[in-house]
């Protein structure tokens, strides 16, 4: 069976361009990101390594720990980085895992079904501190993802797990959020000061609670 939503991230040892780590270890008591890219020297994964470089700094902000996997080998990882870092105007500052023997992406489900058996989907994965997976997105090898898309995701994944509060569609930090339907209104006017709105008893709209 795959792995699912709340699952225990499956822990690791590899090789990688900044040395070898143990996962687990190597995420420490934060949040990280594992995504996978089809294969090296190739045109769309360029773009998403070197866009994902160039928001780095975003996650950092957020505590966020990147980490990338391809099951080529290190020494093209280290000359494709080059041509990244030259064509995309950046600098990869984050490790990016060898995985050649398919360890890794075999144990997270990356190899593609209906494409050759050395060929990683565009997967990826959110886990939290405490090292359970927040979430899962698989793009075909002929989309890029939005990565913006990722920094939208973080920010609703760390707010709903320190507040009882969703967020609504196409949400942003700093937009207003929906009270979770465990919490009465009694409780609400406790927990969200600001105060909130009943638009219906099932939703509640209230103001970002940590603005």
């Amino acid at each position: 069976m795959g792995l699912r939503l709340g699952d225990d991230a499956p822990n690791f040892t590899a090789e990688t361009t900044e040395g070898p780590i143990n996962f687990h270890e190597w995420l420490g008591g934060g949040w990280g990101i594992l995504f996978s890219h089809p294969k090296d020297y190739t045109p769309v994964c360029t773009t998403e390594l070197g866009y994902m470089a160039r928001i780095k700094g975003e996650f950092d902000k957020r505590g966020v720990k990147i980490l990338a996997i391809s099951v080529d080998p290190l020494d093209s990882h280290r000359g494709w980085m080059k041509d990244i870092n030259e064509t995309q105007n950046c600098t990869v500052a984050y490790p990016i895992i060898a995985d050649p023997e398919k360890k890794v992406a075999d144990l997270y489900d990356m190899i593609h079904p209906n494409s050759l058996d050395s060929m990683t989907v565009r997967s990826v994965f959110v886990i939290g501190p405490d090292k359970k997976i927040k979430l899962m997105l698989t793009y075909p090898a002929s989309c890029g993802r939005n990565f913006d898309e990722l920094l939208r995701v973080v920010d609703s994944l760390q707010l709903t797990a320190k507040y009882k509060v969703a967020t609504p569609v196409n949400w942003k930090d700093g937009q207003d959020c929906i009270i979770t339907p465990a919490v009465n209104d009694a409780e609400a006017k406790t927990l969200f000061p600001k105060g909130f709105k009943t638009i219906k008893p099932y939703l509640r709209v209230t103001p970002q609670p940590n603005k």
